[in-house]
């Protein structure tokens, strides 16, 4: 009995000690373990140190910073980083951009759209994290596509908005309607001024394929003028004018704006009212990358105002706006003594510097100029030679015909384009990127007949896309009103 108890004993001794052992050898495995965990966590801190921060993820919309200006690249490190400086950023091709960081994330905005179908390298000089060690330098790259460009083409059975690229795929019809009096293209939708058989004017919104088709509402039964759109927003303006302006009360050139947004679709527009005695408006523009409105009224105030009218500030006088550059605060306007130019943050008044060429005046009649993007893009400038009287240059040997040039913002004049005495040029228009102009001739002008439209256009015409770079001739389409200009064609250009 005793013996049987003293064997128990025993046993469970040695299954204690037993079990001593595990645990002690556990226990060191475990610390060895943890030992190597910490050496080694040690160790890729080192490592990261020396490394410097590393890229974790980049976020970058090629398409959206080809077609609009406010496209961002932002870049996330492994670690929260010093503020990145302007200095610190290299663009190439060169670009306009700002700098942000907030956090593991670094990032540029650029100012104004990117040229399509070119490869951009960004590159981020002495990265560094809060935490010290190494800076390190970041390259990222992207391709933007090649843009696209909307026309409108009248036909005699039907008139028809196309979209063409400029990789030289043949231009396709996005919307169809028996009379299409002009159109205006955003970052989401096509809106159209179109008649019906009885002469009734509709405000056609369609997505950019020409699909969801649906009516904007109207302020009455009358007729839509000077449709343009803003920079972004899905925002439109047009002015007008009731069917009958000699009635009692009736609306003639009032300013309208409206959202193209799904969501407002049944949303009526919103008049803008127009400071003084006379609220017709002569000629209006959206300012770029704001919500405010440059308006001329009928009595030749030009008056800048919210989307609403209110708070207008006057800015003196002036008969025809030629433009406002994207990416910038300066409008160019013809007033009766000429054509200036005009900084809307604070009013500054400065005649149009003079377009010159070999150490001379440019000779001919200057047409619309239109402004190119940036604060210091200079423009693009028609000038017209005919041997009449009046001093248009043909008698001092400059040949007939028009040339169009790039004017640098110092008057420097490089011609890009020429055209012959027999056809006229209808519009020019520039890419928002400042990449290309788009510019309209009708050929043969004497025997080529304009159409009955309200806005009425030669029969024929002719839109030539031109790098602005070295004038090269990138594409010529059937068709006019191209999605990159601002406004719609105007006579006497």
């Amino acid at each position: 009995m005793s013996t049987d108890q003293g064997q128990g004993r025993g046993q469970g001794t040695r299954r204690a000690a037993s079990r001593r052992r595990r645990s002690r050898a556990f226990l060191g495995g475990f610390a060895a373990v943890v030992g190597v965990l910490v050496v080694l966590g040690l160790a890729g801190a080192a490592v990261g140190s020396a490394q410097g921060p590393r890229v974790t993820a980049v976020q970058v919309d090629p398409d959206a910073a080809a077609t609009a200006s406010g496209a961002r690249l932002i870049v996330t490190m492994n670690q929260s980083l010093h503020t990145i400086t302007a200095g610190q950023v290299t663009v190439q091709p060169a670009a306009e951009f700002t700098v942000d960081t907030a956090g593991r994330t670094m990032g540029v905005r650029f100012t104004l759209p990117l040229h399509d179908a070119t490869d951009y390298t960004v590159t981020f000089h002495d990265v560094a994290g809060l935490g010290g060690g190494r800076t390190t330098t970041v390259t990222q790259t992207f391709a933007t596509p090649h843009t696209d460009v909307y026309l409108l083409q009248r036909g005699s059975a039907e008139d028809r908005i196309v979209r063409a690229g400029l990789d030289g795929s043949d231009p396709h019809a996005v919307l169809r309607a028996d009379h299409i009096e002009d159109f205006r293209a955003t970052s989401g939708h096509l809106v159209a001024v179109t008649l019906d058989a009885g002469g009734k004017t509709a405000l056609v919104v369609t997505d950019l394929s020409g699909r969801h088709r649906r009516e904007l509402p109207l302020p009455g039964d009358g007729t839509v003028t000077r449709l343009q759109s803003a920079d972004r927003g899905e925002l439109i303006g047009y002015t007008y004018s009731d069917a009958d302006p000699g009635a009692a009360g009736a609306r003639e050139s009032v300013l309208y704006t409206a959202s193209l947004k799904d969501s407002a679709a049944d949303t009526k527009p919103a008049a803008v009212t127009v400071a003084g005695d006379d609220p017709r408006v002569a000629d209006w523009r959206f300012v770029p990358d704001s919500d405010s409105i440059l308006v001329l009224s009928y009595d030749g105030r030009m008056l800048l105002a919210g989307p609403s009218g209110d708070g207008a500030a006057d800015l003196g006088t002036g008969t025809v706006i030629d433009g406002i550059a994207r990416g910038s605060s300066v409008a160019y306007v013809e007033r009766a003594d000429g054509m200036v130019t005009v900084d809307l943050t604070d009013g500054t008044v400065a005649p149009l510097v003079t377009a010159t060429r070999d150490g001379a005046d440019v000779p001919g009649h200057r047409g619309v100029v239109t402004p190119l993007p940036g604060s210091a893009g200079g423009s693009v400038q028609p000038y017209t030679v005919l041997d009449v009287a009046g001093g248009s240059g043909a008698d001092s040997g400059a040949p007939e015909g028009t040339t169009v040039f790039r004017v640098a913002a110092d008057g420097g004049a490089t011609p890009i384009f020429e055209m012959s005495v027999d056809d006229a040029i209808q519009q020019t228009c520039v890419s928002p990127s400042g990449q290309y102009a788009a510019i309209t001739v009708a050929p043969d002008s004497v025997h080529n007949d304009y159409d009955d439209y309200l806005l009425p256009m030669p029969q024929k015409v002719v839109t030539h896309i031109v790098s602005l770079a070295d004038g090269s001739e990138v594409h010529d389409f059937s068709g006019f009103d191209a999605s990159w200009c601002q406004v719609p064609p105007t006579l006497g250009q």
